[in-house]
């Protein structure tokens, strides 16, 4: 497929708020002699066709305040925020919301190297937004904790961007993680299932102790010929 095809066939599928941008990348391409003039001319034709098309595009609806926080995400966010996927100083630098979508970069990075998941997928696993992924990963790429590799597939159209971790601290911190804290994160129990289920509870002592209970609430009849 040629350029002047791939940027005719994006002029009719984007929404009108693109075509400045693709008329842009067009004259980019002429000047770089990737596009005749010809084709140039027939392209700027195309894309002014398009935009006197009357929209019939819903108005993008204004947000007002912040996104609903439901207790799923909540307890999602705090998980990943908890996992032990930072180490304490770097974690200190960053928002509850911004730990869980690093600890979630990181468990990806534990298990394949680099991080490759949308910025969509980030932010449903950690239960936050996507501007929050986003601020993470800036701030992240800030302090040299990551690097972030933006795989190009077209002029318009990009792969999910690879995330490493390149602080030495950082993955020590994950080579060595080990243990409970280090898990990716589990719905946890109820506190009352919790604690119905005593931990490090020896099965032989509680026997012996419901022995001792139904022999002090049941003691032996004399007349039975048992002794208690």
């Amino acid at each position: 497929m040629s350029f002047g095809e791939e940027i005719r066939r994006a002029v009719m599928a984007s929404p009108r708020v693109k075509l400045p941008e693709i008329r842009s990348a067009m004259y980019k391409a002429f000047a770089a002699g990737q596009l005749t003039e010809a084709e140039a001319e027939t392209l700027d034709t195309l894309i002014n066709a398009r935009a006197a098309i009357p929209s019939t595009e819903a108005p993008a609806r204004r947000r007002v305040g912040s996104r609903p926080r439901s207790s799923a995400s909540m307890e999602r966010r705090r998980s990943w925020a908890a996992a032990g996927r930072l180490p304490p100083a770097l974690a200190a630098q960053f928002t509850l919301a911004e730990q869980a979508v690093l600890a979630v970069v990181a468990s990806e990075v534990k298990k394949n190297g680099v991080c490759s998941l949308t910025i969509g997928h980030i932010a449903a696993l950690a239960g936050v937004s996507e501007t929050t992924v986003r601020n993470a990963l800036r701030q992240a790429q800030t302090l040299a904790l990551v690097t972030i590799e933006e795989r190009r597939r077209t002029a318009w159209m990009n792969y999910p961007n690879k995330v490493s971790v390149v602080s030495k601290e950082w993955s020590l911190w994950l080579r060595l993680s080990t243990g409970a804290n280090s898990r990716t994160p589990r719905i946890q129990k109820s506190k009352s299932s919790l604690a119905l289920t005593p931990k490090n509870t020896n099965p032989g002592s509680l026997a012996a102790a419901g022995n001792r209970f139904w022999k002090r609430e049941h003691p032996a009849d004399p007349e039975d010929g048992l002794s208690a």
